[in-house]
């Protein structure tokens, strides 16, 4: 298949999202005057799974992501905080923090920039995410960033991918390509959208779902002779 618009996830894609947020969340954590322990983590961790969970699956609104995670999470620690100024803190934090790039990113958005058309889908937000990507230093290899908050719905929603495609001059989703690493967002909103995809499976994950994705890859460098 001959692709001409790759779409690549951002988080744990591109960039490596767990380091970066184990940073931020122990530095905001301790501005706080709280020490982020293990089990603070694996409790935040639940109730931002959980969020996120329900916002893709059109429960709730990504407001009530952003602005409940850090509230609820004290609440269950008997503690009662400002959900919204700790999540803005924490946006400057990941935004202001070290990029990790995953292995080989940099080289090939770098290559795959001069022969193909690159473009961000993520279901972050705005700001944030062109900071990172700004800051890793990939910003000027993609043509656009799309993102849940600026669209108003998030992967896997078919509607997402309309958006996307939408505002893409020349798309065809015959040329298309979605890269990145979840099933149940990337490679099933490639499926409900009629966009071939390609999984990114580091760590050999089985996959026991019926979520089939067109390309199972373990290194990004792979991309190469998927995209020749």
């Amino acid at each position: 298949m001959s692709y001409k618009v790759l779409l690549f996830d951002l988080d744990d894609t591109l960039l490596d999202f767990g380091a970066n947020e184990t940073d931020s969340l122990t530095q905001l954590f301790q501005q706080y005057g709280h020490v982020f322990s293990d089990e603070l983590f694996q409790l935040y961790n639940s109730v931002n799974k959980q969020l996120w969970a329900d916002y893709e699956n059109g429960i709730i609104t990504l407001d009530v992501v952003l602005n409940a995670r850090f509230s609820e999470t004290m609440l269950r620690m008997g503690a009662v905080v400002d959900g919204p100024e700790w999540e803005s803190r924490y946006r400057e934090l990941l935004g202001e923090g070290e990029q990790v790039h995953i292995e080989g990113a940099s080289e090939v958005c770098q290559r795959l920039s001069t022969t193909h058309r690159l473009f961000i889908i993520t279901n972050g937000i705005t700001r944030t995410q062109i900071k990172r990507l700004k800051t890793a230093g990939l910003y000027d290899y993609f043509e656009d960033i799309f993102d849940s908050q600026s669209i108003g719905y998030s992967k896997p929603s078919p509607k997402f991918f309309d958006h996307v495609s939408s505002q893409i001059s020349n798309f065809n989703k015959e040329e298309a390509l979605i890269i990145g690493d979840s099933l149940n967002t990337d490679i099933r909103g490639g499926l409900l959208a009629g966009i071939d995809t390609c999984w990114i499976n580091r760590s050999l994950k089985p996959n026991a779902s019926d979520i089939q994705s067109t390309y199972t890859i373990t290194s990004l460098t792979e991309l190469y002779k998927i995209c020749s």
